[in-house]
């Protein structure tokens, strides 16, 4: 385990930035890109996620809703870990994501930033709040490979 999950300062303190001035946070209306609506029922979670996938590339992800701390942090860290990568680059980090969440062997360097929440698989209540921007970009990749055939 790196240093980093040794750390809950540290760990803490990456939710709370993305909590506090989350990236990629406003939503465009461009026809190029992708929306899902996601709410959660157990919490204030109602977002939206657009994510812009050209030639098999995530170029570009935005969100935007009412969320609470763990939900916009999760998605503010996928939103910029995700951009740039190819499609099965990004599957592999959103199925790593999943593992760790439910406490399954996962690569935490594949993760950066998103380790922070590697104990939210102990707090069944969060998980939901942990996943919820992950499993929206998840559909919309699947959707992406749809449309093109693969």
């Amino acid at each position: 385990m790196s240093d980093l999950l040794k750390d809950p300062m540290i760990l803490r303190q990456i939710i709370m930035d993305h909590y506090e001035y989350p990236r990629n946070h406003e939503l465009c209306k461009n026809p190029e890109y992708h929306e899902k609506h996601m709410a959660s029922d157990s919490c204030i979670d109602d977002i939206y996620v657009q994510s812009k996938i050209k030639d098999g590339v995530v170029e570009d992800i935005r969100f935007d809703g009412e969320a609470c701390t763990i939900s916009t942090a999760s998605t503010s860290i996928m939103s910029e870990l995700l951009q740039g990568k190819t499609l099965e680059e990004a599957k592999a980090i959103i199925e790593n994501y999943f593992n760790m969440i439910d406490n399954k062997p996962y690569d935490e360097e594949l993760l950066e930033e998103a380790v922070a929440f590697y104990n939210v698989g102990k707090q069944a209540n969060r998980i939901k709040c942990a996943t919820i921007g992950w499993k929206a970009m998840q559909q919309m990749i699947e959707e992406s490979e749809d449309e093109n055939g693969k």
